[in-house]
């Protein structure tokens, strides 16, 4: 593992009642809000990150710190069907990215970019899942 940190923008996120965003709450400590580029479609009733160069796309989501991370890492790859033992294409792919915190630093986090085919998904514009 190169970093210890996982960027969530859907519903890992603090608030929602679910069983893996509490498992990442109680193993994990939230350090910031923080944004990456990229695009947010609306799955079905979750959403995906589609990564982009452009700085105007902007997803938002939450910064955490992983106490115990390779170990969650495989439980999260579990929850999002991904890495070994799943069969290719995954839909999600668990990779590392660049984030920048509200006060403008940057760093490298985890996070899960959908991998699926997207026509016809809608796009979640503000770049928040909770706003859908």
């Amino acid at each position: 593992m190169t970093t210890d940190r996982l960027f969530v923008y859907g519903t890992l996120m603090r608030g929602f009642d679910h069983p893996m965003a509490r498992l990442l709450a109680a193993h994990a400590d939230f350090l910031s809000e923080a944004t990456c580029r990229g695009r947010l479609l609306l799955i079905k009733h979750y959403p995906g990150l589609l990564l982009s160069d452009a700085p105007s796309d902007r997803v938002h989501g939450e910064l955490f710190h992983l106490r115990a991370g390779d170990e969650l890492l495989r439980e999260l790859d579990m929850y999002e069907a991904c890495g070994e033992g799943f069969p290719e294409p995954t839909e999600y792919l668990r990779q590392l990215i660049d984030v920048m915190l509200p006060d403008g630093t940057s760093g490298k986090a985890w996070t899960y970019v959908y991998n699926w085919p997207v026509t016809g998904l809608p796009i979640i514009e503000s770049g928040r899942f909770l706003d859908h």
